[in-house]
């Protein structure tokens, strides 16, 4: 059981794990898993099943192109304990050329993670 709703724990690849992010794509999988593996943690991931795209807005497509099946990922780590907010947020996690993460940087918004402006003083 979860301690809250940010400390979800599953189990990838028949180890118990405590999930990242859920239904994310490919791309997104490969940048945390580089990401977390520099910080030390052992990363793993699975397909998330059956999430299905919304229908096109063409009434006269046929079902077989009206809803296509999008291959999304769950990534975890085996650490149990991690919690990617407070991981974040507690300045916890470092980019291979020795920056702290921010959020902005974490979320991808940004190529390179500017630590020396706070969170909470940006606009």
């Amino acid at each position: 059981m979860a301690l809250t709703k940010l400390h979800i724990h599953e189990e990838i690849e028949g180890v118990k794990c405590s999930v990242v992010e859920k239904n994310c794509s490919k791309e997104r999988v490969d940048f945390l898993k580089r990401l977390l593996e520099y910080n030390g943690f052992e990363v793993k991931f699975a397909i998330t099943p059956n999430k299905v795209a919304p229908k096109p807005i063409d009434p006269n497509a046929p079902i077989a192109e009206a809803t296509p099946i999008i291959e999304n990922y769950t990534i975890g780590v085996t650490d149990i304990v991690f919690n990617p907010v407070h991981a974040l947020y507690s300045r916890l996690l470092k980019t291979p050329n020795g920056h702290v993460i921010t959020a902005a940087y974490w979320q991808q918004r940004e190529e390179i993670s500017h630590d020396e402006i706070p969170y909470y003083e940006r606009r």
